[in-house]
This record gives structure tokens, C-alpha cells and sequence, in this order.
């Protein structure tokens, strides 16, 4: 998958520049919908809850936490993974895109967060 990390507050995709977090589902990237899931917003940030349309469709869901890591994720989000089958790999975002681009696209789907 070609994804790149350049730094905090952006990602490219596909050579497509993104200033915004995103999701990758089945290789088409879309923007992280976060309004779901700002009910429980904490300390400035907004988790990753499993109110959100994650990207269920393959079995591996990569999550890029952040240029530091610090991307609340929920516990809803690891129970739903686990009852999905679905195995959850949680990085540094630019961890994240080193793993992905070793992948194909049918490999895993991503959540990559550009901030904190």
C-alpha cells in the first residue's frame, strides 16, 4: 500500500496529500468521520470509538495512532475487533505506514491519525 507519513499533521496517499485523518478501506481512502465519537472526547482529543463506521472488510485493521502514539482508542474498539476476527495492530502513525506499505491492500485496512 503507498502510504507516507512526511510529519505531524498530514499523510499521503497514493501520492494524494491529506491534512486531515483518514481511513483506508479496501484500498479507497476516505476522511475520519470523528463526530461519532466526540461525545467522549477527552483532553483535546478525540478517541477512536467503535461509534464510528470503522473498516471491518479484511482481516487485519491498522491503526496509525499519531505522530507520538497518544490516539485514545476505546475498549469497543478492541472488543468489536475480537469478535470480528479481525486482528487490531495499534502504531505510531509513521509505524504504521512502514507496516502498511509492506502490505497489499487486501491485507488490511487502516485508521491513521495525523496529529498528537
Amino acid at each position: 500500500m503507498d502510504v507516507e507519513y512526511p510529519g505531524f499533521g498530514s499523510i499521503v496517499v497514493s501520492g494524494r496529500r491529506f491534512d486531515h485523518d483518514v481511513m483506508i478501506c479496501d484500498g479507497i481512502v476516505t476522511p475520519r468521520d470523528k463526530e461519532p465519537s466526540r461525545p467522549r472526547s477527552r483532553g483535546g482529543h478525540t478517541p477512536l470509538t467503535a461509534a464510528e463506521d470503522l473498516p471491518w472488510t479484511q482481516p487485519r485493521l491498522v491503526i496509525g495512532s499519531g505522530d507520538s502514539g497518544r490516539l485514545p482508542i476505546d475498549d469497543d474498539v478492541r472488543a468489536e475487533a475480537a469478535e470480528r476476527g479481525v486482528e487490531l495492530i495499534v502504531l505510531p502513525t509513521a509505524e504504521a505506514c512502514e507496516l502498511l506499505r509492506r502490505m497489499e491492500p487486501d491485507q488490511a485496512n487502516a485508521v491513521l491519525h495525523v496529529t498528537c
